[in-house]
Protein backbone atom coordinates (compact mmCIF):
# COMPACT_ATOMS: atom_id res chain seq x y z
CA UNK A 1 0.00 0.00 0.00
CA UNK A 2 1.39 3.39 -0.96
CA UNK A 3 1.55 5.79 1.97
CA UNK A 4 -0.48 8.96 1.60
CA UNK A 5 1.02 12.39 1.10
CA UNK A 6 1.01 14.49 4.23
CA UNK A 7 0.39 18.14 4.71
CA UNK A 8 -2.48 20.16 6.09
CA UNK A 9 -1.00 23.62 6.42
CA UNK A 10 1.66 24.89 8.78
CA UNK A 11 -0.60 24.89 11.86
CA UNK A 12 -2.22 21.44 11.46
CA UNK A 13 -0.96 18.21 13.06
CA UNK A 14 0.62 17.13 9.77
CA UNK A 15 2.09 20.55 8.95
CA UNK A 16 5.74 21.47 8.96
CA UNK A 17 8.72 19.70 7.47
CA UNK A 18 7.85 16.04 6.76
CA UNK A 19 11.09 14.73 8.30
CA UNK A 20 10.77 16.64 11.57
CA UNK A 21 10.12 14.51 14.63
CA UNK A 22 7.07 15.59 16.55
CA UNK A 23 5.54 14.36 19.79
CA UNK A 24 2.98 11.57 19.60
CA UNK A 25 -0.44 13.15 20.13
CA UNK A 26 -3.98 11.92 19.69
CA UNK A 27 -4.47 14.66 17.10
CA UNK A 28 -1.49 13.37 15.09
CA UNK A 29 -2.74 9.76 15.24
CA UNK A 30 -6.22 10.86 14.15
CA UNK A 31 -4.81 12.95 11.28
CA UNK A 32 -2.64 10.10 9.96
CA UNK A 33 -5.55 7.64 10.13
CA UNK A 34 -7.84 10.16 8.41
CA UNK A 35 -5.27 10.69 5.64
CA UNK A 36 -5.55 6.97 4.87
CA UNK A 37 -9.33 7.30 4.86
CA UNK A 38 -9.81 5.16 7.98
CA UNK A 39 -12.94 5.86 9.99
CA UNK A 40 -12.20 6.03 13.70
CA UNK A 41 -13.95 7.65 16.62
CA UNK A 42 -12.99 8.39 20.21
CA UNK A 43 -14.19 6.00 22.91
CA UNK A 44 -15.33 7.11 26.37
CA UNK A 45 -11.68 7.40 27.50
CA UNK A 46 -10.67 9.51 24.47
CA UNK A 47 -8.81 6.68 22.70
CA UNK A 48 -9.45 6.24 19.01
CA UNK A 49 -11.21 3.04 17.91
CA UNK A 50 -12.09 1.71 14.48
CA UNK A 51 -13.54 -1.44 12.95
CA UNK A 52 -11.61 -3.64 10.55
CA UNK A 53 -13.77 -6.51 9.39
CA UNK A 54 -15.41 -7.88 12.52
CA UNK A 55 -12.60 -6.79 14.85
CA UNK A 56 -12.14 -3.57 16.76
CA UNK A 57 -8.79 -1.80 16.78
CA UNK A 58 -7.88 0.69 19.49
CA UNK A 59 -5.16 3.32 19.15
CA UNK A 60 -3.98 4.29 22.62
CA UNK A 61 -1.27 6.55 23.95
CA UNK A 62 0.34 5.20 27.09
CA UNK A 63 3.23 6.26 29.30
CA UNK A 64 3.78 9.29 31.50
CA UNK A 65 3.47 11.76 28.63
CA UNK A 66 1.53 9.62 26.14
CA UNK A 67 4.73 8.75 24.25
CA UNK A 68 3.97 5.03 23.88
CA UNK A 69 1.73 3.96 20.99
CA UNK A 70 -0.41 0.87 21.46
CA UNK A 71 -2.39 -0.59 18.55
CA UNK A 72 -4.68 -3.20 20.12
CA UNK A 73 -6.87 -5.56 18.12
CA UNK A 74 -9.84 -7.22 19.83
CA UNK A 75 -10.95 -10.13 17.68
CA UNK A 76 -14.66 -10.85 17.35
CA UNK A 77 -15.10 -14.55 18.16
CA UNK A 78 -16.10 -15.35 21.72
CA UNK A 79 -15.18 -18.71 23.21
CA UNK A 80 -16.40 -20.55 26.28
CA UNK A 81 -14.12 -20.74 29.30
CA UNK A 82 -13.40 -24.40 28.48
CA UNK A 83 -11.49 -23.22 25.37
CA UNK A 84 -8.99 -21.08 27.33
CA UNK A 85 -6.22 -23.74 27.42
CA UNK A 86 -6.46 -24.20 23.63
CA UNK A 87 -6.56 -20.42 23.10
CA UNK A 88 -3.46 -19.98 25.24
CA UNK A 89 -1.70 -22.69 23.24
CA UNK A 90 -2.72 -20.88 20.04
CA UNK A 91 -1.35 -17.58 21.39
CA UNK A 92 1.91 -19.21 22.53
CA UNK A 93 2.38 -20.70 19.06
CA UNK A 94 1.52 -17.37 17.42
CA UNK A 95 3.97 -15.46 19.62
CA UNK A 96 6.70 -18.03 19.04
CA UNK A 97 6.54 -17.75 15.26
CA UNK A 98 5.64 -14.03 14.79
CA UNK A 99 6.81 -10.74 16.21
CA UNK A 100 3.60 -8.79 15.62
CA UNK A 101 1.11 -8.59 17.14
CA UNK A 102 1.66 -10.06 20.58
CA UNK A 103 -1.37 -12.34 21.08
CA UNK A 104 -3.04 -13.04 24.41
CA UNK A 105 -6.31 -14.31 25.88
CA UNK A 106 -8.73 -12.11 27.80
CA UNK A 107 -11.56 -13.57 29.86
CA UNK A 108 -14.47 -11.30 30.73
CA UNK A 109 -16.56 -11.34 33.90
CA UNK A 110 -19.13 -13.62 32.24
CA UNK A 111 -16.50 -16.31 31.56
CA UNK A 112 -16.26 -15.64 27.83
CA UNK A 113 -12.80 -15.64 26.30
CA UNK A 114 -11.42 -13.88 23.28
CA UNK A 115 -8.03 -13.40 21.68
CA UNK A 116 -6.49 -9.94 21.49
CA UNK A 117 -3.32 -8.69 19.87
CA UNK A 118 -1.21 -5.62 20.39
CA UNK A 119 1.73 -3.79 18.94
CA UNK A 120 3.47 -1.34 21.27
CA UNK A 121 6.07 1.23 20.22
CA UNK A 122 7.93 3.73 22.41
CA UNK A 123 8.07 7.07 20.61
CA UNK A 124 9.65 9.10 23.41
CA UNK A 125 11.97 10.90 20.97
CA UNK A 126 9.12 11.69 18.57
CA UNK A 127 7.86 10.43 15.23
CA UNK A 128 7.37 11.76 11.71
CA UNK A 129 3.94 11.44 10.08
CA UNK A 130 5.41 8.93 7.61
CA UNK A 131 6.86 6.79 10.41
CA UNK A 132 3.58 6.92 12.31
CA UNK A 133 1.69 5.98 9.15
CA UNK A 134 3.91 2.92 8.76
CA UNK A 135 3.52 1.92 12.43
CA UNK A 136 -0.26 2.28 12.31
CA UNK A 137 -0.52 0.44 8.99
CA UNK A 138 1.63 -2.45 10.28
CA UNK A 139 -0.28 -2.63 13.55
CA UNK A 140 -3.62 -2.77 11.72
CA UNK A 141 -2.49 -5.31 9.12
CA UNK A 142 -0.86 -7.56 11.75
CA UNK A 143 -4.02 -7.38 13.87
CA UNK A 144 -6.13 -8.31 10.84
CA UNK A 145 -3.92 -11.37 10.21
CA UNK A 146 -4.43 -12.42 13.83
CA UNK A 147 -8.19 -11.89 13.51
CA UNK A 148 -8.29 -14.10 10.41
CA UNK A 149 -6.40 -16.88 12.21
CA UNK A 150 -8.70 -16.63 15.25
CA UNK A 151 -11.77 -16.79 12.98
CA UNK A 152 -10.38 -20.01 11.46
CA UNK A 153 -9.72 -21.34 14.96
CA UNK A 154 -13.32 -20.47 15.88
CA UNK A 155 -14.64 -22.29 12.80
CA UNK A 156 -12.64 -25.35 13.85
CA UNK A 157 -14.00 -25.13 17.42
CA UNK A 158 -17.56 -25.27 16.07
CA UNK A 159 -16.88 -28.25 13.80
Amino acid sequence: MVPPEFGDGPEGPLGGHPHTLRPLTGELVAAVLATRGYACRPDTDGNLVGRWGTSLVWFRRLGGTGEVLQVRTVTAPLFGIEHVPALRAFCNDWNHSRYWPKAFVEVDDDGRARVCGEVITDLERGVTPHQLDQLLDRGISAGCRLATAVAELNDGARA
